[in-house]
């Protein structure tokens, strides 16, 4: 498929300023419900988490109990990597006052005075279903194993709302303070097993990466997302492990080198990125995801999908030289 210039360029632009907006009204939406569990921000501001992203944050706790949560916008919107087809808001709430930890080797809860907490993870999803059920009715809010999800509508967001335990990484720190830990978030679902992630890991190096390739980084990642939607159309079999994140991560990846050596030109931008892969297949098993934490390919099957990916793109598109 031939691409102008323009059509690349068009690819690559944030959606809007809009987004700005809708990422604080779900934090608000959110707030809006937890009040009704008695839960309260004490007066404080939705805060920006970081400059140069569409994350917010807010404080919350639960009056008489002294249970601390935090919402967190993060995913796409938070990174500004969203493309149109991307509707969904992600917010994390995360239990802070309950948190799961992990240590050298030898240390233990001991060692950092911690003692076992009295609320769950699950206890806290049914705790936010609960609260989004009363706040918009029970046909706007569908419970799903990893997450609840509130239906927009005329006067609210999309929004896939994560309840989720605050993970904390003291495995580098070797003088028992209690605020030296990398700080990530272990979500439950309902089929069982745990989920570490790292959305305030993912957003500070983003942002980094971003500005370091001269921003082309983020243009790429919403360029590669709007192409796998192209591919898709025409006919292409992209594997499901082909994940939004996953696209950014894998580009998260690439040496500055290939997003600088041209000025202006995206689509020669774009194409130093592909070609960089072509010939990076070997090195692929050290790549991490953008947190630069988690390793990319969890598996021989997803590695493998995300190469014929690549491959199936390299002989996709083309450039329109008669522009």
């Amino acid at each position: 498929m031939k691409y102008t210039e323009k059509q690349i360029s068009k690819m690559a632009s944030p959606i809007s300023q809009s987004e700005n907006e809708k990422c604080k009204n779900a934090i608000r939406m959110v707030r809006d419900a937890m009040k009704k569990l008695n839960y309260t921000d004490d007066g404080k501001d939705i805060r920006s988490y970081m400059t140069e992203s569409y994350s917010y944050a807010l404080d919350l706790r639960q009056q008489y109990t002294g249970k601390k949560i935090t919402l967190l916008v993060q995913g796409s919107y938070a990174n500004k990597t969203n493309i149109p087809t991307e509707s969904d808001v992600d917010v994390a709430v995360i239990l802070e006052s309950t948190f799961i930890a992990k240590y050298r080797a030898g240390a233990t809860d001991s060692n950092y005075g911690f003692t076992d907490g009295t609320f769950s993870a699950s206890e806290l999803k049914d705790e936010v279903e609960k609260a989004l059920k009363q706040h918009f009715g029970y046909q706007g809010v569908k419970r799903h194993d990893k997450c609840i999800k509130v239906i927009g509508n005329t006067y609210r967001v999309d929004a896939d709302i994560v309840p989720a335990y605050r993970y904390r990484d003291y495995s580098n720190d070797y003088i028992n303070d209690s605020n030296n830990y990398i700080g990530g978030i272990e979500i439950r679902p309902d089929s069982g097993g745990r989920i570490i992630n790292y959305p305030e890991q993912h957003i500070k190096l983003g942002i980094a990466k971003n500005k370091v390739t001269k921003y082309n980084f983020k243009k790429c990642v919403r360029i590669i997302k709007s192409m796998r939607e192209d591919m898709e159309e025409n006919g292409y079999a992209v594997s499901s492990k082909i994940s939004s994140f996953g696209l950014e991560s894998l580009l998260w990846n690439v040496d500055v080198s290939a997003y600088t050596k041209y000025s202006n030109i995206l689509r020669y931008t774009f194409d130093e990125v592909i070609s960089f892969f072509k010939n990076d297949f070997w090195k692929f098993d050290d790549y991490t995801e953008a947190n630069g934490i988690k390793p990319l390919f969890p598996d021989i099957a997803t590695k493998s999908a995300y190469q014929k990916f690549i491959n199936d793109l390299y002989d996709f598109y083309e450039y329109d030289i008669k522009e």
